[in-house]
């Protein structure tokens, strides 16, 4: 019979593959992938075991630090960590398919974003410097007797209609508290000898929200609603 050499290539694919399996399925293969395997996930066990006491120590200093640090340390692991993705990963890959003009420009974007994570590095760790000295002792801190203090200071005890405290946690391990007031039957001087006294406490404290309303009875008198918050650190 005259050989059929369409069928050929397929014939040759099936002895071929059947080949392999054989060879792949031989003992002494077997034995060698044992052998990578088990020294494989030996090597893997080692250097976790010599990784195990160095990783301990690093998370516990980490643990240790205070909130604005360890807010620093994330912003710098991420600026790290587009760093090495940039150069061991993200060029590597564009490498293979692009030629050496692509490469130049890749490296000039991964500079141009790099200087722009460390600007934004550098801006971030300027404004939570700056909020840390805008932040009043939360050590048995009341703004509610500040203020109260401040106005029966300034306008008398009695002008303060009712004053509201309440705080609550911001994100960032601060703390912010607010009082609202609704202040009854003010003159103009009086309006701004409250305004002073607050804004010159020897503790950063802000006027959020301010409210005024002439009496219909008294049209030289004010009524005033005023939002007054304060900034500290939790714990």
């Amino acid at each position: 019979m005259a050989p059929n050499f369409r069928e050929l290539p397929e014939k040759i694919r099936v002895a071929t593959g059947e080949r392999m399996r054989a060879i792949a399925d031989a003992p002494s293969v077997r034995k060698m992938r044992a052998r990578v395997a088990a020294l494989a996930e030996r090597e893997w066990k080692r250097i976790v075991r010599l990784a195990a006491p160095a990783w301990t120590v690093a998370y516990g200093w980490y643990s240790k630090r205070e909130q604005r640090e360890k807010v620093l340390l994330r912003a710098l692991a991420l600026v790290l960590g587009v760093i090495v993705l940039y150069n061991f990963v993200y060029i590597p890959i564009a490498g293979l398919s692009g030629g050496f003009g692509d490469e130049v420009a890749v490296r000039q974007q991964q500079l141009s974003d790099t200087r722009a994570l460390m600007r934004s590095y550098d801006r971030l760790k300027v404004e939570l410097a700056g909020t840390e000295k805008r932040t009043v002792p939360s050590a048995d801190f009341s703004l509610f007797s500040v203020i109260e203090q401040s106005l029966t200071k300034s306008i008398g005890h009695e002008k303060i209609g009712s004053i509201t405290p309440s705080d609550h946690p911001v994100p960032g391990g601060y703390q912010e508290y607010t009082v609202d007031l609704k202040l009854a039957g003010l003159n103009l001087a009086q309006i701004v000898d409250a305004l002073y006294g607050v804004q010159t406490l020897p503790m950063p404290v802000t006027v959020s929200d301010l409210h005024v309303r002439q009496r219909d009875q008294d049209p030289h008198t004010y009524d005033v609603d005023m939002t007054c918050v304060a900034l500290g650190r939790n714990g």
